[in-house]
Formats: C-alpha cells, sequence, structure tokens
C-alpha cells in the first residue's frame, strides 16, 4: 500500500479530486493523507500528485501491521487488560506494576 500525505492547500485538493477520480484505487482517506492500493496505477497517481505539488506530497509505502507475527503474547494480552481494566483512571504504568504484564519503559526502548 501507498500512504500519501500532503503538506500544502493545493496539494490536498489535487488529492481530493484524485480520490474522487480513482475511488477504486484508494483504500482509505484521511483529510490531508490517503492510503492507496499496491498498484502501479496507484504509484503512478502518487507520483503524478508529486509532480504536480513537489515537497508538499510525500509517499511512503507501507505494509499492514500484523500483530500476530511482530508481537509477543504477552503484548496482545496486556492491551486487552488493559482495555478492559475495572479503573479507567489507573495509568498503565500503574496498572502493570506487580504482574506479568510488561513494563511500558522496556516497550519504549524495543523495536517492533
Amino acid at each position: 500500500m501507498l500512504l500519501v500525505v500532503t503538506y500544502s492547500t493545493a496539494a490536498r485538493t489535487g488529492l481530493r479530486n484524485l480520490c474522487r477520480r480513482h475511488e477504486e484505487t484508494v483504500a482509505r482517506r484521511f483529510g490531508r493523507a490517503a492510503l492507496l492500493d499496491g498498484t502501479v496505477y496507484a504509484a503512478f497517481l502518487a507520483l503524478r500528485l508529486r509532480e504536480s505539488h513537489g515537497g508538499d506530497v510525500q509517499i511512503e509505502r507501507t505494509e499492514p501491521f500484523n500483530e500476530f507475527v511482530a508481537l509477543d503474547d504477552s503484548v496482545r494480552e496486556a492491551a486487552s487488560a488493559y482495555a478492559n481494566r475495572d479503573a479507567k483512571a489507573t495509568p498503565y504504568a500503574a496498572f502493570a506494576a506487580g504482574t506479568d504484564h510488561p513494563d511500558p519503559d522496556s516497550m519504549r526502548g524495543d523495536e517492533l
């Protein structure tokens, strides 16, 4: 997939027009950004937009996030347990203290 991000009003207008004219290529719109499918045609459209607006258009190639491949079970279980906690005001660090859930500081330093 391609993530196209715009940084000017004119580029946003161009992206909006691209999305309207080529709906079959657009996976998702986010206002000033859009996620296009991973086809050569989508790359052509994104490059055409960048040629028109230069540095006001950023294009990044992305891949879907598969939590079952990228993360340990403990992180998924901690996210689920924290989302379903009784005291909603409890910060994660306090929630995880004294449990088997991963420490937030250790997670911050670990690359995916």
